[in-house]
Parts: C-alpha cells; structure tokens; sequence
C-alpha cells in the first residue's frame, strides 16, 4: 500500500491547561482530498494549525511523505514542513495592504530563495490560468472581491511548490456561485498538479461536493470517518447523523427527520466522561457515561467510536455527492 504523504497518529494539542485535541489519528492519501468536519471549538483549526508548523503537538505524531518530524534536524524539519502550505480563512489577514497583486504574488519565491528565472513566469500563468489577468497585478487586495482575494491567497501558496495544502473554511463568506468557481479551480488544480487537500469545513455542502473522505469531530476527537459518500447517505455515529440532519440543503424533501441535539457543546477544559457525546446524544445508555468509545474500523475503510453504532439510515443526498 502506498504511504500516505500525512500522517498525524495520537495528535494532542494544548493551550495552557486546556486539550484542544485529544488523541487524533489521520491520515491523507496522495492526490485526495480528505474533509475535516464538526461545530466551532472542536478542534479543526487547531489540526491545521499543529500540520503546519504554528502549534506544537504536545503528543502523538506527525509524519510527511512517510518520515516522522519527531528526532530530525530543524533544516530537515524544515524542509518537510516546506511541503505543506496553508490556505487561511481570511485572505485579508495575509495579504500586506501595502503591497500589490504582483508583488504578493512574487514575495513567497522571494522569501523561499526560489526566484529562480523562469519561475516568476511560471506563478504570472498559474495564476491567469485560474482567473487572475494580467490587469490585476497592479492591484492592491482592497480593490480585489472575495472570490480573487482567496484566488491570490492560493497562488501564494502554490508559489512555494507544495505537495499537500490545508484549506481551512476556504469559501467561507462567499457567495454560492463563487463558491463553486473556487471549488472547480482547487479540484482542477489538485488533478493538473497532483496535490493532496486537508479541507476543514462546516459547510456540509462543500464537504460533499468535493472530498473523497471525510472525518468528524467532536470536542478535541474523531468520532467518524470514511469514505464522504458512504458516511453522507448512512452515518453510523448519531452526532455525524445530526449534523447532516441539520442541513436542510442536503435533506430537501426531510426524508430523515431533524435530529435536535439537546444542551451546549460542553467546554474543553471540562469535557464529560466517558463518551464526550453522551450528554447531547438521544441515544446514550449508561455504559455511555462510564466508558469511553473507541475508533472501531471495519473492513469498508469506515471507522466509528460509539457503542451503539446506528446501523441503518436512509439515503438522503445523493445529489450533493455528485458534484
């Protein structure tokens, strides 16, 4: 089997006293795109934030095309890391006000000693390839719309010549059609150059449309993952159940009925005992309170950590998987 080209196994991330991420294990196949879905605070961005280099993991591991980080040289460390670059969720917060299209465009090569000739003119085709004229790199990100902000932002990123791009909320704030332009260019770009996408997400509908797996989390864990269209029409665990049921979008005729989670998403600084979901979930039993679940795979690439597994579900969005 090939070697995945990331590979995070028992990942704990911390902030002071607080466990953002508590034991995660994933891992990212060459040339797909895997989807990392849950509420706010359950830890998503704090994964991004650990692959990338922004935040040490306090346990566990994280391997790239097969090589551990842990015990290696920071120049090799480096070097690894130089593979993954990050798609932000706010591309204002990247761009320098003060700097041109152009030069945004030019200053990652710079920075990365990789302004070797020819290769401007390879990033000025990259980007006119996905929509970004020649007309645009006189311009400064206030005079950009949303959609050619996140287009710049992804030609920085490709400027550095990854293999495996963290896209957290990449549509967040755009409209529909927008939407769909940016998702057609990421799944063009992932097939012309053979990328591999970590995609973080709320948005079941971009989830659906463009993944070929997908993870669910809730507070700091995994509670199931596998393949997108398997999982979309049949969850197994009742959180990943609600979640899609919630989506009206993707359940436009109500055949499964609304799953109403009761209570708040509990603190991570407090998380219950045992199952983390017990207290919202409208199936616990006991044991569910006492004993904490673990990830069970079964032989059709699924894996669920619930007790009580549901074990049939209508399909409910073909469509959205078809993309």
């Amino acid at each position: 089997m090939t070697l995945p080209v990331l590979k995070l196994q028992g990942a704990v991330v911390r902030y002071d006293r607080v466990t953002a991420v508590d034991g995660v294990s994933l891992e990212l196949r060459r040339g797909e795109t895997l989807g990392l879905v849950g509420e706010s605070g359950c830890g998503k961005s704090s994964i991004a934030r650990a692959i990338v280099g922004l935040q040490p993991l306090a346990g566990g591991t994280l391997s790239i095309e097969g090589e551990s980080l842990g015990g290696i040289s920071p120049q090799r460390r480096r070097s690894l890391q130089q593979k993954i670059q990050l798609l932000f969720q706010d591309p204002a917060a990247s761009l320098s006000p003060r700097m041109t299209v152009g030069n945004l465009l030019a200053e990652p090569l710079k920075i990365r000693r990789t302004f070797r000739p020819g290769r401007w003119a390879e990033v000025r085709a990259l980007a006119e390839s996905i929509g970004l004229g020649q007309q645009l790199l006189s311009r400064y990100p206030h005079q950009l719309s949303g959609g050619q902000a996140r287009r710049v932002a992804l030609v920085r990123v490709l400027a550095a010549d990854p293999s495996i791009i963290v896209a957290d909320e990449p549509t967040a704030g755009l409209d529909i059609s927008v939407q769909g332009d940016l998702l057609n260019v990421l799944r063009s770009l992932r097939e012309r150059l053979g990328l591999s996408y970590l995609l973080i997400s709320h948005n079941l509908n971009v989830v659906g449309r463009v993944t070929d797996r997908v993870a669910v989390m809730y507070l700091g864990q995994i509670v199931e993952s596998g393949p997108t269209a398997a999982i979309f029409n049949a969850p197994a665990h009742p959180y990943t159940q609600a979640l899609l049921s919630a989506n009206l979008t993707l359940n436009p005729d109500r055949r499964r009925e609304r799953v109403v989670l009761s209570g708040e998403l509990p603190s991570p600084s407090n998380p219950p005992s045992g199952c983390r979901f017990h207290k919202r979930c409208p199936i616990a039993q006991p044991i569910c309170a006492n004993l904490a679940p673990t990830l069970q795979a079964s032989n059709n690439e699924r894996s669920v950590a619930c007790h009580f597994p549901l074990t049939t579900a209508p399909a409910i969005i073909p469509q959205a998987i078809a993309g």
